[in-house]
């Protein structure tokens, strides 16, 4: 089997995170024993922002065994569909990452609504991408994919 991961996992192993490293270590691990893991090319460039050379980041993914595998254009139009309906149907509400409910948040001072764009297109892509190539991604945002790629298999670290 097939596994594409979040930058947020790897990211939590890498820097560390407290509250998540020991849980997206088992959750990375436990999937590398059942079969290959692979990231995107988005993936690769957020990872790459916290590597000083190329050499290290290669090096990373090789020790770790994890693949760069590139978008395809099947990949690009899926998700370029989901970020069309994603901005069509926001609104002004927030929504968990974790369950994906949506709340309104208000100023407690003037009692405005505040928002927040929360989603950008890279998470989208990352979507696409896994879904097209392994059909389950490894992620702590299960909320937000699941509400846009609901045909995706999403497992969490959580």
């Amino acid at each position: 089997m097939t596994f594409a991961v979040d930058t947020n996992i790897l990211l939590d192993i890498l820097l560390p995170d407290v509250k998540y490293k020991d849980s997206s270590l088992l959750l990375l691990t436990n999937h590398m024993k059942a079969g290959r893991i692979i990231i995107s090319d988005i993936v690769y460039s957020e990872l790459a922002s916290q590597f000083p050379k190329e050499k290290l980041l290669t090096e990373f993914l090789n020790d770790a065994n994890i693949s760069l595998v590139s978008l395809t254009s099947e990949a690009l139009w899926i998700s370029a569909n989901a970020w069309k309906k994603y901005s069509r149907t926001r609104d002004k509400s927030l929504q968990c990452n974790c369950c994906g409910k949506k709340e309104i948040i208000r100023c407690a001072e003037c009692h405005s609504i505040i928002t927040s764009k929360q989603h950008i297109l890279s998470d989208f892509i990352i979507a696409g991408h896994a879904l097209i190539e392994s059909g389950t991604l490894l992620t702590r945002d299960r909320g937000f994919y699941r509400t846009y790629f609901p045909e995706l298999k999403i497992v969490s670290s959580l």
